[in-house]
C-alpha cells in the first residue's frame, strides 16, 4: 500500500517539474461570442485541447520554428493559422457557419495519443463524463490475438479488472471491476454503439454476445459513476464502439485470416465506405477450433451491418443489425486433485452450449444548433441460449442418464433519448444533459430433461410436462436522468446529477417438487405455482468535481449512488451445487473516486486514483449442507454489507522521447498497470462471515509491458499477475466438488510481433502464456463447469491481413 501511495504522488509531482517552453493561447468564437468545447490542434505535434466556458484554449509547446494551429467546431468551418515559436503567442479564431461561403480548409488529425489508451472527454456527443473515472481502449494499438478476443491483452491497460478466461476462443467476455463478479460482464451495463446488448438488462444482465475485437474501433469504460446516465449498476458502463467505414473513400475492404494452436482457425472480412450522403460498414467472422482440452470444440458465426444516411448537414439516421450463432462443447470443470494431475483432461463429454443472438437498432442524431444536440436510439433483441448436459458435482461420474436442458429465450426492446444544451448562467457557460429511457424485457426460461445421448440435441423429451420448471420473467423500466456541468472558472467545474428509476419485475410460472427413494424412483411429485411481482421507484444522486490547473492535467473526484435489483429469473433453477434464497433483497450503495490524470505531449500518460465501493445487502454465496447431510451446496442470498477500497494506477512512458532521442524510425515504450484492493464483509449477523474477505477480490492485480518499434516492425511483451483470492463469502479453502475454494495467484507472459508491408498486407503473430504456466481463473457452480475451469497453456497464432 505504501508503494502504491508513493507512486500515486510521485506521478503527480513529476509532471510539475517538467521543463516549460512557449505558450500558445487564445479565444475561439463566432459572431455571437465565445464557443465552448471547440477543438484546437497543433498540427505538427498533434497536441489537442478544447476551449473552456469562456472560449479560451492554452497549449504548452516544446518546439521552435513555424507551427500551424487549427480550430474547428460542430456546424462551423475549420480555420488554420500559422505562428512562429519559441516566443509566447496569442492566436484567436472567429469561426463561421457552414452556410457562409469561405475557403474550405481540410484538416487531417491523428488520434489523440500513441499510448493505446486514453480518457473520455468531458463531453462526447450527448453524454457527460466530466469528473468521472473513465478509460478508452484504442483497438488499433492493442498488441495481441484479436481473433480470440484475448481479454488479458485487450484490457491490459485498464486498472483493477479481474478477468475470467473461460475459453481460448474468446466467445464470452468475463471481466469484473473492483472485486465485482466477472461472470459474463453482468455487473457492467454493456452496450454496442451506445445501445444495450445483454440478455435482459433487468432480469438477466449477462451478455452471451461479445463483439469481435477485429471489428471494434474502441472500448469506452466508465466506472460506478456511470450509474446516473447508463443505469444503476455498481460496475459501471462498457461500450463497444464498432468501426463504421472510412469517411474519405467509397469502399474499403479488410480480410484477416488467423490460424493458431489446437486447430484454431478464424476468418474475418469487412467492407465499408462513404458515398455522398450514405455511409456503410459490415463484417462477417467465422471461427472454429478443437479447443486445447478434450470435448471443447466450437463453431462461431458473427455478422453485422450498419447503414447511415445524412438527411442534411445537421441531421442523420442510421440502422444496424448484428447476428451471432455459436455451438460449443463444454469440457466441464475439474476437482483440485484432477487439476493438479492433468489440467487438460475432461470427464464430461455430453455437455453442450448454444447461443443465437439477433440485435437491431435505429439511431437518430439532430444537431439543432451549435449549442443544442439531440440523440435517440431504439433497440431490440431476439435471442436465446440453450445449455445441455449433466450439472452434477464434478467429483461424481456422469450417470449417463437423461441430461439437464435449460432453454432461455429473450425478447427485449427499448428507447433512450438525450438532449445536450450549452447555455449561459451568470456570465458563465454551462452544459446541461437531459435524458429518458424506457425498457421492456421478457425472458422465457424452461428447465427439463433432454436426451441421454452424447450429441447436441436441444429438444425436451417431455416438452408439455417439464421435470423442473417453466417461467416467464417480464420486466419494465422507466428512467429519467439529468446532469449539468457548471464551470466555476477556467480551472474548476462541478457536475451534479440525478436519476429517477421505476422498475417492475415479475415471475410467472411453476417449479416441481419431487421426492425419490434411494433407487431413484419417484415417491411424490407436485407442481408449485410461483407468481410474484415487485414494483419500486427511487431517486439516485451524484456529483463530480474537476480541477484543471493546466492543459493535459486534471484532478478529479466523483460520488455516485448505485442500485442493483434482484433477478427473478435466477431464483428458480434446479442445480445440486447452488440454491437461491426466495427472500432476496435489492442491493444498494455508492461509489466514490478521487484521482489525478493527464499526459505530457506523447511522452507520458498517467492516471492514478483511489476508490471506495460501499455495498449494502450484498448478494453472495454461502456454503451450506443440505437437510439430509448428503452434500454441500451454495446458497445465493443477501450475505452482508461490504466495503471495498483501493488504489488504481496506470503509467506509460515513451522512453526515447523522454530522453529526446530521434524517434522517426524507432520507438520504445513501457507501461505499468497496478491496483491494490481490500474488501471485507461488515455488519453481518453471521459470525462465520463478518470480517471475511469479499469473494473475487484479488488484493493485487498487476500488468506491465514493453513495446518496441522499428519502422513497420513492432514487438510487444506483456506480464500479468493476479493475487490469490477466495470464491465465496465463507472464505473456504477448498471443497470436495471444487465449486468453492481459493483461486491461487497466477502470472502469465505474452509476446506478440507485427509487421506492416508498404501498402496492402500486414502480418501479426504471437505466443500467449509464454512460460506455459498451469493456472485457473475461476471455479464455476454451473456451466461451463461445475468446478475448476483451467486456463489455456502455451499457444501460438499467426494472422495475415489484406487491406484495400
Amino acid at each position: 500500500m505504501r508503494i502504491a501511495l508513493f507512486l500515486f504522488f510521485l506521478v503527480s509531482a513529476s509532471l510539475h517539474l517538467l521543463a516549460q517552453s512557449s505558450f500558445v493561447k487564445g479565444i475561439v468564437s463566432d459572431k455571437n461570442g465565445p464557443l465552448v468545447g471547440a477543438e484546437v490542434i497543433i498540427v505538427e505535434t498533434q497536441q489537442k485541447t478544447a476551449t473552456n466556458e469562456k472560449g479560451i484554449y492554452t497549449f504548452q509547446v516544446e518546439r521552435s520554428g513555424v507551427i500551424h494551429v487549427s480550430a474547428f467546431n460542430l456546424d462551423y468551418q475549420s480555420q488554420v493559422k500559422t505562428v512562429e515559436l519559441p516566443t509566447d503567442q496569442s492566436v484567436n479564431f472567429e469561426l463561421q457557419l457552414f452556410s457562409q461561403n469561405i475557403e474550405e480548409v481540410k484538416i487531417e488529425a491523428k488520434k489523440e495519443n500513441n499510448f493505446g489508451i486514453s480518457r473520455l472527454k468531458s463531453v462526447e456527443g450527448t453524454a457527460i463524463y466530466a469528473g468521472k473515472k473513465s478509460e478508452v481502449v484504442v483497438m488499433e494499438d492493442v498488441a495481441g490475438n484479436l481473433a480470440t478476443n484475448n481479454s488479458r491483452q485487450v484490457f491490459a491497460k485498464v486498472a483493477g479488472l479481474n478477468i475470467w478466461e473461460n475459453d481460448g476462443a474468446g466467445i464470452q467476455l468475463g471481466i469484473g471491476g473492483r472485486g465485482l463478479n466477472p461472470n459474463r460482464v453482468s455487473n457492467f451495463n454493456t452496450r454496442q454503439n451506445g445501445y444495450d446488448m445483454s440478455a435482459d438488462a433487468l432480469g438477466y444482465p449477462e451478455s452471451y454476445y461479445s463483439p469481435p475485437s477485429e471489428a471494434v474501433e474502441r472500448i469506452e469504460i466508465v466506472r460506478g459513476a456511470a450509474s446516473l446516465q447508463y443505469g444503476t449498476q455498481f460496475g459501471g458502463f462498457i461500450n463497444f464502439k464498432l468501426k463504421d467505414g472510412p469517411n474519405d473513400r467509397p469502399i474499403e475492404i479488410i480480410v484477416r485470416e488467423t490460424v493458431g494452436s489446437f486447430g484454431f482457425n478464424n476468418t474475418f472480412a469487412s467492407i465499408g465506405g462513404t458515398k455522398g450522403k450514405w455511409k456503410y460498414y459490415g463484417f462477417y467472422q467465422y471461427k472454429t477450433g478443437d479447443g486445447w482440452r478434450d470435448n471443447s470444440e466450437f463453431d462461431v458465426h458473427t455478422a453485422h451491418a450498419n447503414l447511415r444516411y445524412a438527411i442534411n448537414p445537421k441531421m442523420d439516421i442510421g440502422v444496424e443489425y448484428t447476428y451471432m450463432h455459436y455451438l460449443a462443447q463444454q469440457a466441464g470443470g475439474l476437482t483440485d486433485v484432477r487439476f493438479n494431475q492433468d489440467p487438460q483432461q475432461s470427464i464430461r463429454d455430453r455437455n453442450w452450449f448454444q447461443v443465437d443472438w439477433n440485435l437491431a437498432a435505429i439511431n437518430f442524431d439532430y444537431r439543432i444548433s451549435n449549442k443544442t444536440t439531440f440523440n435517440t436510439r431504439a433497440f431490440g433483441l431476439i435471442a436465446g441460449r440453450d445449455a445441455l448436459g449433466f450439472l452434477g458435482d464434478i467429483n461424481r461420474n456422469d450417470p449417463m442418464g437423461e441430461r439437464d436442458l435449460l432453454v432461455d429465450d429473450f425478447k427485449n426492446y427499448g428507447i433512450e433519448s438525450r438532449i445536450l444544451h450549452r447555455y449561459q448562467l451568470f456570465n458563465k457557460s454551462n452544459i446541461a444533459l437531459f435524458g429518458a429511457r424506457y425498457y421492456s424485457g421478457f425472458t422465457d426460461r424452461k428447465q427439463g430433461n433432454g436426451s441421454a445421448n452424447s450429441d447436441a440435441d436441444f429438444n425436451y423429451l417431455r416438452p408439455n410436462n417439464l421435470e423442473h420448471s417453466d417461467y416467464d420473467f417480464p420486466s419494465q423500466n422507466l428512467a429519467l436522468f439529468s446532469e449539468n456541468i457548471f464551470y466555476i472558472n477556467e480551472k474548476w467545474s462541478v457536475t451534479p446529477g440525478v436519476r429517477f428509476e421505476y422498475i417492475n419485475t415479475e415471475s410467472e410460472g411453476y417449479y416441481k417438487v419431487r421426492s425419490v427413494d434411494l433407487s431413484g424412483n419417484i415417491l411424490f411429485e407436485d407442481n408449485i405455482e410461483d407468481n410474484r411481482a415487485k414494483s419500486r421507484s427511487f431517486l439516485l444522486g451524484g456529483i463530480g468535481l474537476s480541477y484543471k490547473p493546466k492543459d493535459n492535467l486534471e484532478y478529479y473526484s466523483n460520488f455516485s449512488q448505485n442500485y442493483r435489483s434482484i433477478n427473478f429469473n435466477d431464483m428458480r433453477i434446479v442445480n445440486t451445487n447452488a440454491r437461491v434464497d426466495p427472500n432476496l433483497k435489492d442491493e444498494t450503495g455508492y461509489t466514490a473516486d478521487v484521482g489525478i490524470r493527464g499526459s505530457y505531449k506523447d511522452i507520458i500518460s498517467y492516471d492514478a486514483s483511489a476508490f471506495l465501493l460501499s455495498y449494502n445487502n450484498r448478494i453472495g454465496q454461502i456454503q451450506k449442507i443440505d437437510e439430509n447431510l448428503f452434500n454441500y451446496y451454495l446458497l445465493r442470498t443477501n450475505v452482508s454489507d461490504s466495503r471495498s477500497y483501493g488504489i488504481e494506477t496506470f503509467v506509460e512512458v515513451e522512453l526515447l522521447k523522454l530522453f529526446k532521442s530521434k524517434t522517426e524510425s524507432f520507438g520504445w515504450s513501457v507501461f505499468s498497470n497496478f491496483s491494490v484492493m481490500e474488501a471485507t464483509y461488515i455488519n453481518s449477523d453471521n459470525e462465520a462471515i463478518d470480517g471475511n474477505e469479499v469473494e473475487l477480490v484479488a488484493p493485487i492485480i498487476f500488468k506491465s509491458g514493453m513495446a518496441f518499434r522499428f519502422k513497420n516492425l513492432k514487438l510487444n511483451y506483456q506480464y500479468s499477475y493476479t493475487a490469490q483470492h477466495y470464491t465465496d463469502a465463507t472464505n473456504s479453502e477448498s471443497t470436495a466438488n471444487a465449486v468453492n475454494g481459493i483461486v491461487p495467484s497466477y502470472s502469465v507472459m505474452d509476446l506478440s510481433v507485427s509487421y506492416e508491408f508498404k501498402k496492402y498486407f500486414s502480418l501479426y503473430s504471437g505466443v500467449n502464456n509464454l512460460l506455459n504456466n498451469s493456472y485457473f481463473t475461476r471455479r464455476a457452480s454451473g456451466y461451463p463447469g461445475p468446478g475448476i475451469i483451467p486456463a489455456e497453456p502455451r499457444n501460438c497464432y499467426l494472422t495475415l491481413q489484406f487491406k484495400w
